[in-house]
């Protein structure tokens, strides 16, 4: 074979090989899409402090399903291998049948106290607090990782927007270039539009960067790999919400995570005092039951069976031991109200006070809506006079700057205020969704 026959060869595999690594790396550099149901699922499975809440969770709720171990006794078995024989007198040392031998036995003990039941309560609301735990956990993540997807839905609509501003200064840009040439305007008119030209170029270069780091920190949130290419799938709606805060606080107040773990603890608190009670001041009773069998000389085995009824006194007498640590229990349930009733207060001022920041956050939404709309009407009417030579390029680049202000404060308000629906969705345990859909008013 000839020389040219090998390098069609050779030139062909490099082509292939060529393809395959450019498809392959465009298949690498393809944007993936994210809707928000989907970045907030990957977040819940990866993220490590749900990771580490989930193994206790697992093991409260083991113990939970094993409450009956409270009452199950105790049992033990003994086995025992030795020598009995004499070392100094009569035969002396021997080892024999009749000197070597074993023993084994078994022993099961049972205590009874009207105390158990309270104890097993408790181990169900131990697993019922690691649980709503939990879930106000996953609460919180959800929330934060709502509020940064649309910070960043937010953030590409502002680069999308500033590249527009760009396009206009470049074309205003190379519109004062021609009439300079034409000797229509002067050549500070030129550099003026230069000027607001950079400047557009600086002000989209810095929100690709801080997008960019944004970004960065979303990923790190979701524990998805650096430098992964995301395309946000959804995007904000705003929707008016019209909720009184006192309906909100009588309607949803309990259901938040903190209240009904506060009342929990009280449960459990009144539980362990009526345990610590009935454990030191009832009658106790113990069962035992052992059986031994022993190969020495001679064979033997025995069987002995006891019931023991306790009944404590000292507990009984004001001011002992034990008579205080029931009274100390029953200080803990006070605290424990207190903390209800501090929780609640807490609360309800939270939903109060979000409540009304949403009512001037609607309204300070208006008012950028309505600033934005003239703003983009008097660039577009100063933009016409620039054309027509009667307004002076500078004046032209304040419109462009008060319109891209304009834009970025309505951005501002719009994504303020939903975060506050988000803040008001977890004060009363609810999805922002549904708040949304029982409070929205829609064509608002």
């Amino acid at each position: 074979m000839d020389k040219n026959y090998f390098l069609t060869v050779f030139f062909t595999i490099g082509l292939f090989l060529s393809a395959a690594n450019i498809n392959a790396l465009s298949q690498d550099t393809a944007e993936k899409e994210l809707s928000l149901d989907e970045a907030v699922s990957h977040a819940l499975e990866y993220n490590l402090n749900l990771k580490k809440m989930r193994v206790d969770l697992d093991a409260s709720g083991y113990a939970d399903s094993k409450s009956w171990s409270e009452v199950f006794p105790t049992i033990n078995a003994t086995a025992r291998a030795g020598i009995d024989t004499p070392l100094f007198t009569g035969s002396g040392f021997e080892i024999n049948d009749k000197t070597v031998g074993y023993s084994a036995g078994v022993g099961i003990s049972l205590g009874l106290n009207a105390g158990v039941p309270y104890a097993m309560k408790n181990t169900h609301l131990v697993h019922q607090e690691n649980l709503l735990r939990y879930e106000e956990a996953c609460t919180q993540l959800s929330v934060q990782i709502t509020k940064k997807y649309y910070s960043l839905a937010a953030e590409k609509n502002n680069l999308i927007f500033l590249e527009e501003v760009l396009n206009l200064a470049q074309k205003q840009y190379e519109r004062s270039q021609i009439s300079f040439r034409n000797g229509l305007v002067r050549e500070l008119s030129v550099i003026q539009s230069r000027l607001a030209y950079e400047n557009a170029r600086y002000s989209l270069s810095a929100a690709n960067i801080a997008y960019s780091n944004s970004m960065a920190e979303f990923l790190a949130m979701l524990g998805m790999p650096q430098g992964e290419r995301i395309t946000l799938l959804d995007k904000i709606n705003i929707v008016k919400i019209t909720a009184d805060s006192e309906t909100l606080i009588r309607d949803y107040l309990s259901a938040r995570p903190d209240i009904a773990r506060n009342m929990q603890e009280i449960e459990r608190l009144e539980n362990v005092s009526k345990q610590l009670s009935l454990q030191n001041k009832s009658p106790s009773l113990d069962l035992s039951m052992n059986w031994s069998s022993s190969k020495f000389n001679p064979f033997n085995e025995k069987f002995s069976a006891s019931a023991n009824l306790r009944i404590p006194i000292d507990s009984w007498i004001p001011g002992t031991t034990k008579s205080q640590t029931v009274d100390r229990s029953k200080d803990s349930i006070e605290k424990a109200k207190l903390d209800l009733e501090s929780a609640e207060t807490t609360a309800k001022t939270l939903i109060r006070t979000l409540t009304a920041l949403l009512q001037n956050s609607w309204d300070s939404i208006l008012i950028a809506r309505l600033g934005y709309e003239a703003a983009e009407l008097n660039y577009g009417l100063t933009e016409q006079g620039f054309n027509n030579g009667i307004i002076e390029s500078l004046v032209l680049d304040d419109a462009r700057n008060n319109m891209t202000s304009a834009r970025q404060r309505l951005y501002q308000s719009e994504l303020a205020y939903f975060n506050m629906i988000l803040d008001l969705s977890a004060a009363i345990n609810m999805d922002w969704k549904n708040l949304v859909k029982v409070f929205g008013v829609q064509g608002e």
